[in-house]
């Protein structure tokens, strides 16, 4: 049976890169859409097998609509699978965001950390909201693993260009004159936590909670 997948991606750049490169592939039953996890809109209920958000429906707001519309579109009998960044954990990823939170002008008032929903108990609750039982709900520690074909300062030099937290982390670090702070902080983290044996080259491990949900 032949199966058509959707990609819902925030970033316009993104869509667009994903659906030349299915184009060029001849993947006609892969298409890249832009849109909102706490509204998929023109999504039908019930339509998919597998849901799948890897470090990116965590950082919606409105964690509950979250949940409530993944749960939407998913078949009896399908999963959820999320990957979502771990509050204070040591490696990677939660230093970047906690480095970057200290450069950051505060969030407005009643803004949800998305490392919220590295929490177990925050999940079960958000999924429970949706009608799906604790039961259902399971978590695994897994780890991502950035390999980057340079020093670890070229990989700071990607976060610094394209992603989002550190993005902002530098306009506020500018503004308040302490950009080559963060720099320097971002340098030292990346050079701490490379593992790779062979020089040029970096390999950093990153925790992750992998969430599956399962939906009757």
């Amino acid at each position: 049976m032949a199966r058509t997948f959707w990609a819902w991606i925030s970033a316009r750049n993104l869509v667009e890169a994903g659906n030349r490169r299915a184009q060029e592939l001849g993947l006609s039953n892969l298409r890249f859409q832009e849109g909102d996890a706490t509204d998929l809109a023109g999504l039908p209920g019930k339509a998919f097998d597998l849901v799948v958000s890897i470090f990116g429906a965590m950082f919606a707001p409105k964690p509950f609509d979250v949940a409530k519309e993944m749960v939407r579109v998913t078949r009896h009998g399908g999963r959820i699978i999320m990957g979502n960044w771990i509050p204070n954990d040591p490696t990677l990823v939660a230093q970047i965001l906690k480095i970057s939170a200290a450069h950051t002008p505060a969030p407005p008032e009643g803004f949800i950390s998305p490392m919220t929903w590295g929490i177990e108990a925050n999940v079960i609750e958000r999924f429970a909201s949706a009608g799906v039982p604790k039961d259902n709900v399971s978590f695994i520690r897994d780890t991502y693993t950035f390999n980057f074909p340079g020093v670890p300062s070229g990989l700071v030099d990607a976060f610094q260009r394209y992603y989002g937290p550190t993005m902002n982390a530098f306009e506020g670090a500018e503004r308040n004159g302490r950009a080559d702070d963060l720099r320097k902080e971002l340098d030292a983290l990346f050079e701490r936590q490379n593992i790779s044996q062979r020089k040029g080259t970096t390999s950093i491990p990153a925790t992750f909670l992998r969430v599956t949900v399962e939906v009757n």
